[in-house]
């Protein structure tokens, strides 16, 4: 980001979906079981078909979908004329620092990609929805299932509104003190 400007805003509209409120028994990731780079159209295209998928199951408020990467790699492409008469216009590798083409995530082995957050008796659906977002992806996938701690499920305490507390009265200054003159160099 900091070298390469005029970047592309990275396609993914959304990283987490559904009820954000509730707190679900069971978590189902899409893990990567290799290191790769995403692309992000790969990213929204695997969102959308699980989003589709929970959607269709729970409507708004049975789910909640997190995708857990951020596309921060800016692919580059250093576009080369292919065309009748090209060779006197292309200049090889001579400066071949190509133009911003994309964005991508970096993913390591065994990271999540996508979790699920789904009520009991939704782990199928939240399988299907990993599995169908982990054939858009770019590398071979595994689906775990997890069960989420109760002290994680546990609803967030709601505050209280805070009393205002009265000012504290402001002391005055017993006298001034008079300015001191100094004789001068």
């Amino acid at each position: 980001m900091k070298y390469i400007h005029g970047s592309p805003a990275p396609k993914v509209s959304k990283f987490n979906m559904g009820d954000l409120s509730t707190h679900f028994p069971r978590r189902v990731h899409l893990v990567s079981m290799e290191a790769v780079q995403i692309r992000h159209n790969a990213l929204e295209s695997g969102r959308v078909a699980a989003n589709k998928v929970l959607f269709d199951k729970y409507g708004e408020t049975g789910y909640r979908l997190q995708l857990c990467v951020y596309p921060h790699i800016i692919l580059r492409e250093n576009k080369m004329i292919a065309t009748a008469g090209a060779d006197r216009l292309q200049e090889g590798m001579r400066r071949a620092f190509g133009k911003p083409t994309g964005r991508a995530a970096r993913v390591h082995s065994g990271q999540s990609i996508y979790i699920v957050y789904v009520p009991l008796d939704g782990v199928e659906t939240g399988k299907k929805a990993c599995d169908t977002a982990g054939t858009k992806m770019p590398m071979r996938t595994r689906i775990m299932i997890e069960e989420v701690p109760v002290e994680e499920q546990a609803p967030a305490p709601v505050e209280t509104p805070a009393v205002p507390e009265e000012p504290l009265p402001v002391e005055e200054a017993e006298e001034e003190a008079a300015p001191v003159a100094t004789a001068g160099a």
